[in-house]
């Protein structure tokens, strides 16, 4: 009976704090996408954007090619 007590007592403010910073978190971005709306909008279409393709490597007929060969 004394360890539920025990937890509970380390428990639940634990879980109040936790809550709390998540809530704070919560108003910030909110208060954020308020104010930059545009800032928001791109960063959800960069979240959905595909990624740049890698770059290739010039091949021996490439149109370039260096002064020292």
């Amino acid at each position: 009976m004394a360890a539920i007590q025990f937890l509970f007592i380390v428990l639940v403010p634990l879980v109040i704090v936790a809550g709390a910073v998540v809530t704070l978190f919560a108003v910030g971005a909110l208060f954020d996408a308020l104010e930059h709306p545009d800032e928001l909008r791109q960063r959800i279409e960069g979240a959905f954007r595909r990624p740049q393709k890698a770059g290739k490597v010039a091949g021996s007929d490439h149109y370039y090619r260096p002064y020292w060969i």
